[in-house]
């Protein structure tokens, strides 16, 4: 032993436990806060606002705009994400998957997480409404109170929540577009469609895999219903395939109630490649539907995971 770690009564200079813990504490508390901004989501989001304002921007795109967006956007979507835990605490701590989440863990209070799901909340609608336009803002704010308010306590009351949660959850391109044009047009409702069509499959499938959870939490999703996954099935097939015609209708070339604004903004090789795509997302779909178990269920999440930023990255890399 250490002359130094005699004097600290058999502890190291590196033991956690010396000095209260900090040198070990304020990582831990940083992770923490990480984890209630729901980064894997908050992610998802920034990079759909990114395909939104890359479209909005149209020849020249302003990166200290765009960094301008995201930073607001992120301020928003991690507010959500806290705020949505603080509603969920208790049917978090019930089910394995979100247990360890810092809330329901009890490394966080719920003070904390609501205190910093408020002010980074306001914060980010504020800066999007100061430093960008009004109607960034608008849209931000609109993602914020239906996914915190609308879809958050629907899930204990009917399982068309899924269905509700997919409308903010196709929010941020129409942020982004909005951040990069000051208005909103075809494009960012073609988006919007594309990403709120995708969304169903993807989490029917996720609460497929954890319909028992689910249940025991008192959460209302489609798969607790539907024992034999027929329904599920069927949504799973008919969203996978009206995705399919979605998908490539950014390449189509044809006015929208007598506009003559084209609504077409990718062309032949991203249509070729959304077909290609879509044709394997329906196939997965149509392998649940037949067989209804928990493996087609996995094979369809993680077609939808490969599927939407391939999609989104080729339709900005042949856009018109």
């Amino acid at each position: 032993m250490s002359r130094l770690a005699a004097i600290n009564g058999g502890k190291s200079a590196a033991d956690p436990k010396i000095d209260g813990g900090k040198s070990a504490a304020a990582p831990n508390r940083l992770h923490d806060y990480a984890m209630i901004a729901k980064p894997r989501l908050s992610l998802l989001v920034l990079l759909t606002t990114v395909v939104g304002f890359y479209f909005g921007s149209g020849a020249h795109i302003s990166f200290q705009l765009l960094l301008e967006t995201l930073f607001g956007t992120a301020l928003v979507a991690m507010g959500s994400g806290a705020l949505n835990q603080c509603i969920e605490r208790h049917s978090d701590k019930i089910m394995h998957r979100t247990e360890d989440r810092p809330l329901p863990s009890g490394r966080l209070s719920y003070g904390e997480v609501l205190y910093f799901g408020v002010a980074a909340s306001i914060a980010g609608i504020l800066y999007l409404a100061i430093w960008l336009n009004e109607e960034t803002a608008i849209i931000a704010s609109l993602t914020l109170m239906l996914y915190v308010f609308v879809y958050t306590p629907l899930k204990r009351v009917s399982s068309l929540n899924t269905l509700v949660g997919a409308v903010p959850g196709a929010l941020p391109p129409l942020i982004g577009y909005a951040a990069a044009r000051g208005e909103l047009d075809w494009p960012a409702y073609t988006l919007f469609a594309i990403i709120f069509v995708w969304q169903l499959p993807h989490f029917l499938a996720i609460a497929w895999l954890y319909r028992k959870e689910y249940a025991e939490a008192g959460l209302r999703m489609l798969p607790n219903d539907d024992p034999d996954g027929y329904s599920t099935g069927m949504q799973i097939f008919v969203h996978a395939l009206t995705l399919l015609p979605l998908s490539i209708l950014p390449a189509q070339q044809f006015g929208i109630l007598g506009s003559q604004r084209f609504i077409q903004f990718a062309g032949p090789l991203y249509e070729v490649g959304a077909l290609i795509l879509g044709l394997v997302f329906l196939g997965s779909a149509i392998g649940f539907l037949i067989k209804r178990n928990d493996a087609a269920a996995r094979k369809v999440f993680f077609s939808s995971v490969i599927y939407l930023p391939l999609l989104l990255s080729l339709m900005m890399f042949d856009s018109k």
